[in-house]
């Protein structure tokens, strides 16, 4: 079957090879009933035009015949004008799929057309209605997209340029890095050399800060000290007692004065 099908539809072309299997035969044989049974409904189909048109026809003769026989009138008598309108009858009567050319049928198709029209303006007129507002959305929409787009190209500019900061910023960090490593080796080096030399552990760095930043407290000691002794300079009654306090003052301000000016040789050194 699938065989003689598959001549049947190729006729004299050869018939392509093909892999022969049982899923490539089950395929062609479905493929063969399906054309059979469309073949055959097809057929049907035409003959059901012919048999309508031969009826078709068969009526034409019979109008024809009673037209002949109650106004003696033939298609063939008419003149080329009475032709043409007769013609245009009968085209307007497919176009409005009457059932004939009478005024009765003509009258509500063309109420029916007529109708179609005027609905058919109405969803044209909703439809441009439609196609306005989707016109003033697609303009907004193309006015949004166009200023994301810029305000996009603006943040990547903004972008790439913070990118190269934080880059050369990166770049300073481990350069920093670098020269904080090798201070500190620096550092380390030569106050190994220092001690490896008998240098006192209270002149290294570490120490000299301390020493700094005790030096720095003390002269802020010694401000209120200064008032203090500025305070006593000022005073008139009993010199005596005034001496004593001021020698008691001086004393103190040696003092620290001593201490600082020890600190700072020792920085020096």
């Amino acid at each position: 079957m699938v065989a003689a099908w598959l001549k049947k539809i190729f006729g004299d072309h050869p018939i392509p090879q093909y892999e022969v299997n049982p899923r490539t035969t089950e395929i062609l044989h479905h493929l063969a009933e399906r054309n059979r049974v469309r073949d055959s409904d097809v057929y049907l189909v035409i003959e059901d035009l012919k048999q309508k048109a031969s009826e078709y026809e068969s009526e034409a003769k019979h109008l024809q015949d009673l037209l002949m026989e109650s106004v003696n009138f033939s298609p063939a008598n008419l003149s080329n004008t009475g032709s043409r309108y007769l013609n245009a009858l009968v085209d307007s009567a497919v176009a409005l799929e009457t059932k004939d050319t009478s005024l009765a049928s003509f009258f509500p198709a063309v109420n029916d057309l007529t109708s179609d029209l005027f609905r058919t303006k109405s969803k044209n007129e909703e439809i441009k209605l439609e196609l306005t507002k989707l016109e003033k959305n697609l303009t907004a929409t193309l006015v949004l997209e166009k200023c994301l787009r810029e305000d996009l190209k603006k943040a990547e500019l903004h972008l790439s340029t913070e990118r190269a900061k934080v880059d050369n910023r990166l770049q300073n960090m481990d350069f920093l890095k670098a020269k904080s490593e090798e201070f500190r080796f620096g550092i380390r080096a030569a106050e190994e050399q220092l001690s490896a030399r008998g240098m006192d552990a209270s002149l290294s760095h570490q120490s000299l800060v301390a020493l700094s930043e005790k030096l720095a407290e003390l002269k802020q000691q010694t401000i209120p000290l200064k008032k203090k002794l500025d305070s006593y300079l000022d005073l008139m009654p009993n010199p005596s007692l005034a001496q004593v306090k001021i020698e008691e003052a001086k004393r103190e301000l040696n003092t620290i004065e001593a201490e600082l000016t020890k600190r700072v040789n020792m920085m020096e050194l």
